[in-house]
Formats: C-alpha cells, sequence, structure tokens
C-alpha cells in the first residue's frame, strides 16, 4: 500500500530488531484490529514482534532493554508508577516509543510521568453539531486538514507528503515546546463554542528522550483513517524512524541536522 522507497530503516536484511506491541484500553478505539495492521509490515521489516496486553511487561527490565521498538495502542486504562519507569528508562537508554492517537497521546491519565514523557495529550476533539448530537461516535468527527509544516517537508517521516483532509476524530493537544512537530491542525472556532478563536494544535511530532525516539500522530481513530494512504505513510515511517538503530536523522535536513 505505501511506497517505502524513502521510508527510514528499510532494511530487511539486517539482523532481527524486536519489537513490543502493548495494546489493550479501551475497546473504541479497536485495538487489536488496529495493531494488528502494522504487526505484518514490522515483520516484513526485519522485526521479531512480541504482543502484550497489559503495560506491566514495562516493568519487565530485561524485556525491555532487548527491545528496540514500542508500539503503543493503550487508549486511557491505569498503568503502575512501576511500569511508567520501566518505559521510561527504556527510551532513555535507546528503545524507540511510537503509536497513533489515543493510543499513544491519551494513556495512563493517572500518571504525569507519563504525559512527560510523551510531550503532548488529548484535551478534548470537538463536536461535529454540539446542538444536535446523534448519540454515536459520528457526533465527534469533523472534517479537518493536517497541514505540513513547510520546514518539515524533507523529514525523514514526511518527505513527499501534502497536506491532506480527513473526516474523524480532531485531537485538540496540549502539549509542552520540547516536542518538534512535524504537522498541525487547526480546529475553528463556529458559533456556540466557548473558545473564540481558532487554535493550532500538533497532529503529528516527535520527541528526543535520552537516546530513544518518540514519534506521535494525532489521526487513527478507526481502522478507517489509519487505511487512509497519508496516515498509513505516516505511521509506517514513524515506527521505523523511532526505532533503535533507525539510520534516519533525527531531523529535516532542512533543520541542519
Amino acid at each position: 500500500m505505501t511506497d517505502l522507497s524513502a521510508t527510514p530503516g528499510a532494511a530487511p536484511d539486517r539482523p532481527a530488531r524486536r519489537a513490543l506491541v502493548v495494546r489493550g484500553g479501551w475497546e473504541g478505539h479497536v485495538p487489536v484490529e488496529a495493531t494488528d495492521r502494522f504487526i505484518p509490515f514490522l515483520q516484513e521489516q526485519g522485526f521479531d514482534v512480541r504482543v502484550e496486553d497489559s503495560p506491566e511487561v514495562y516493568t519487565d527490565a530485561d524485556a525491555m532493554a532487548a527491545t528496540d521498538l514500542v508500539l503503543q495502542c493503550y487508549t486511557m486504562g491505569t498503568a503502575s508508577n512501576e511500569a511508567v519507569a520501566g518505559l521510561r528508562a527504556a527510551i532513555a537508554a535507546g528503545t524507540g516509543f511510537a503509536g497513533w492517537h489515543g493510543g499513544i497521546a491519551d494513556s495512563f491519565r493517572n500518571t504525569s510521568d507519563y504525559l512527560h514523557l510523551v510531550g503532548g495529550s488529548f484535551a478534548c476533539h470537538p463536536a461535529r453539531d454540539p446542538e444536535h448530537p446523534k448519540g454515536d461516535q459520528t457526533d465527534n468527527y469533523v472534517s479537518y486538514v493536517v497541514n505540513v509544516l513547510p520546514e518539515q517537508a524533507q523529514h525523514p517521516i514526511m518527505v513527499g507528503l501534502e497536506d491532506f483532509e480527513l473526516c474523524s476524530e480532531q485531537y485538540w493537544v496540549i502539549s509542552d515546546d520540547y516536542i518538534d512537530v512535524l504537522a498541525t491542525t487547526t480546529q475553528a472556532a463556529r458559533p456556540g463554542d466557548p473558545w473564540h478563536r481558532p487554535v493550532v494544535s500538533p497532529a503529528v511530532w516527535t520527541r528526543s528522550w535520552g537516546e530513544g525516539r518518540v514519534f506521535v500522530a494525532t489521526p487513527g481513530h478507526s481502522v478507517d483513517v489509519l487505511d487512509d494512504p497519508n496516515v498509513r505513510t505516516l505511521v509506517e515511517r514513524g515506527l521505523l524512524w523511532a526505532s533503535r538503530g533507525s539510520e534516519a536523522p533525527y531531523a529535516s535536513p532542512r533543520a541542519g541536522a
């Protein structure tokens, strides 16, 4: 589906790396079906893949030290302080961390240390029509554009991608300025909304954490969004870019990397 000619780190003939898929939490984001879309891709790229349904695997220091990439799809839910500490330590030592939507940007609301690690957190998704809800998930679907930042157009994750439109949940994200934003999205200020001007949120970002890399894409509420060629490309490239052993530069050459 995706042209991998410009995908960072694609080298199936290298020794096998290890990927850990941690999935679960709120079932509305279909964590099993969603991650199953990317497990074959990781295997094709030379990863041995382990799947766990609890973040408590992060407490296993030996397993985490041997893991090159964590793909997390675990919306809300809880993680022990020991699990979050184990994840932070592994990433600081070089394990990559990547995911999409609530599976990474709305996980483990019980611990601020996790938010500190990721650098951005789901705040809300503005309703399509607040005055006339239908009572299902489509109440939160709006048409919106993901805007690639011009200065990031040559980043290994973004190269060749242009602005694209989705109809899905549009994440309003609260973030810090230690994230490196690759793409944004703008929430409109509509009649009846309590905010009075448009709000720009990061839609795709990276973060450096010790020796490790973090990749986050906020699109991905449902499998049809993950199947969008733009989103699929972003996620596949982000997974490889974040992994330990990635040969891709951290930043865009235009940014001086």
